[in-house]
């Protein structure tokens, strides 16, 4: 059992703050990301949207697609209605052997307003988000007949947010439906980020490491800040960071444990002005090596 180390292009190219990293290009991301060791990276709005140029880019770098966002519409859509707006990139992922593709409900986020406080995310039922759960569970089932999984990816700002909610999504989903989890989003959001690694282990499809500094997330919360405002004080930083609060040495601990074997990717979106992307992305890179030796954790590396 081995894992691969990934990287979303998001600290060199954030398409919910743009103005952050304009000075970045998606080319200084693939060229550092492969410079550093990492062997894949995940779907960036600036890359080749067809998939035969997505490849020749993906390629010239050497790197793997290992997922992407997808911005979903299901508490608004039948489910063939999702089916049929997710199918193109589905169909794209399949053919370019992505691990999954992310799934996050965007109806009515608020995770991309600065105007509105992270604090007044929409907030479900349980029996609302059974509910959905069996519903996008449909959508899973298709995706995986065409070869994709789909992982949930719970975030800041949306329905499935804490640790709740995403004990409340995984009951009422069916086995189809898989969970991203990722540490940053889980801890700001007050969720116990061992024990939902726990309880879920068996239904995560993929991991996403992200640091926070508790200090900003405190601040940013006593403000009743959104969640962007957040992100722009530098609430992330990547796993290895002593300004960062999340123990990645217990979280590789259980996933050797549980013997997981996808991506673990690094997302840390930070100013780039204050916190060079290149030195970021390597301090990760080396602190989840430590984490994954320490762990007995195998990494697949560059050939």
């Amino acid at each position: 059992m081995s894992v691969k180390i990934g990287i979303s292009p998001v600290a060199w190219q954030n398409d919910d703050l743009p103005e952050l990293t304009s000075d970045f290009t998606m080319d200084d991301a693939m060229r550092d990301a492969a410079e550093i060791g990492y062997t894949g990276i995940e779907r960036g709005r600036r890359m080749p949207a067809d998939t035969e140029g997505l490849r020749a880019y993906l390629d010239r770098y050497g790197l793997a697609l290992c997922g992407g966002w997808y911005s979903g519409s299901l508490l608004a859509n039948d489910v063939q209605t999702e089916i049929d707006q997710i199918r193109a990139q589905v169909e794209q992922f399949a053919a370019l052997d992505a691990p999954c593709i992310v799934y996050a409900e965007c109806s009515n986020t608020v995770q991309g307003s600065r105007l509105t406080p992270v604090s007044r995310r929409p907030k479900l039922t349980r029996d609302e988000i059974v509910a959905y759960g069996a519903k996008l569970g449909e959508v899973a089932k298709w995706s995986a007949d065409q070869g994709l999984p789909v992982v949930y990816h719970h975030h800041m700002g949306a329905i499935v947010e804490d640790g709740e909610d995403i004990d409340w999504l995984m009951e009422g989903a069916p086995e189809a439906l898989q969970l991203l989890y990722d540490t940053g989003h889980l801890d700001m959001a007050g969720g116990d980020i061992m024990a939902v690694l726990r309880k879920w282990g068996g239904r995560i499809g993929h991991v996403h490491y992200k640091n926070i500094r508790a200090d900003v997330v405190a601040a940013n919360r006593s403000k009743d800040g959104s969640f962007l405002d957040a992100v722009v004080a530098g609430a992330f930083t990547v796993p290895g960071d002593p300004e960062g609060s999340i123990d990645f040495r217990a979280v590789t601990d259980a996933l050797a444990k549980m013997d997981y074997d996808g991506w673990i990717v690094v997302e840390a979106e930070q100013d780039p002005a204050k916190v060079a992307p290149l030195d970021a992305s390597k301090r990760g890179y080396a602190h989840i090596l430590d984490c994954c030796e320490a762990s007995g954790l195998s990494v697949e590396e560059k050939g």
